[in-house]
């Protein structure tokens, strides 16, 4: 009758860790790229993991776009406000730089938000290195036309370049291959 006590006190602590982690993914849902609202950092893939350390606290993982981006103070504040909420004051924010974020890591949703927010996506695979040299065909997100042209190598942030349509006249961004 002890052992079954222990057991059920063993189960109920390893479901309250568990809890924490869907706790955790579900408020981390709510962050958001403050350079890039319609996509969330789960989008974008900024963020890598939501697990426990060594002393079995949660720990959220985080990777910047690249290495100086301006927006990951932000991020990180938004991320410690979400989990506070929650009640996870005690969560770990870690930031792993390798292997290095790359656009194949944004998801299908975060694809299509930025083309809902007007924004190209990036080509599909960095695989292409050609993508690197701005030599890939880049689609209006308004009309869907192949005859765009690139205006500026940057747009609003570094990962952006300023392209407009020429069937349908409009300016855009493109998210740049990475």
């Amino acid at each position: 009758m002890i052992a079954r006590a222990a057991e059920n006190a063993a189960e109920n602590a390893q479901g309250e860790h568990d809890r924490q982690l869907v706790d955790a993914r579900a408020a981390l849902e709510g962050v958001c790229d403050p350079e890039i609202p319609a996509l969330t950092i789960g989008d974008i893939g900024i963020l890598r993991d939501v697990r426990r350390d060594a002393a079995g606290r949660v720990e959220v993982v985080i990777t910047p776009t690249y290495s100086g981006c301006p927006a990951m103070g932000v991020i990180e504040f938004e991320i410690r406000a979400a989990l506070d909420a929650t009640g996870l004051e005690d969560a770990r924010i870690s930031t792993v730089y390798s292997p290095a974020w790359t656009t194949d890591w944004i998801t299908e949703r975060g694809r299509q938000r930025l083309l809902e927010a007007g924004i190209a996506p990036p080509a599909q695979s960095t695989g292409n290195k050609r993508a690197l040299f701005g030599e890939v065909v880049v689609r209006c997100p308004r009309c869907d036309s192949e005859d765009t042209e690139r205006v500026s190598e940057f747009g609003a942030t570094a990962c952006k370049a300023l392209y407009r349509c020429r069937a349908c006249a409009e300016p855009f961004e493109y998210f740049k291959c990475i």
